[in-house]
């Protein structure tokens, strides 16, 4: 038995107009993007199943699925380091989610204000 999410969205979730717009991965993740509302840093990157994007669409907070503990997780919920959703967007292709939220404290599970100023490789 594996714990991997199912693509398939459960009955009540996610409206199905959504959902059938959504090009999952194999694993039924889709990669969402977090980034400042106001002043478009991009803070990290997290995957979504359609529980977690339904999740997030209806709490105003940013629900992922972790891969590594293969359950869902709140964003600030352990860290206190909250994003509250302000938008959320498909890009052209439906295979990336963009939540733009107001982020507080840091983003990235290493403390950094996001996951994308640690180890710049280009700065022109």
């Amino acid at each position: 038995m594996t714990s991997t999410p199912d693509p398939t969205p459960p009955t009540g979730s996610l409206d199905p107009a959504i959902a059938a717009r959504l090009k999952r991965g194999a694993d039924g993740l889709v990669p969402a993007i977090a980034q400042q509302y106001d002043t478009g840093e991009v803070l990290m990157l997290g995957w979504m199943d359609d529980e977690a994007l339904h999740r997030t669409l209806t709490t105003g907070r940013c629900t992922y699925w972790s891969r590594s503990r293969q359950e869902y997780w709140v964003k600030g919920d352990t860290s206190g380091h909250v994003q509250h959703v302000k938008s959320v967007a498909l890009d052209c292709d439906a295979d990336t989610v963009l939540v733009k939220v107001d982020q507080t404290g840091a983003a990235c599970h290493t403390g950094d204000r996001t996951c994308f100023d640690a180890d710049v490789l280009l700065d022109s």
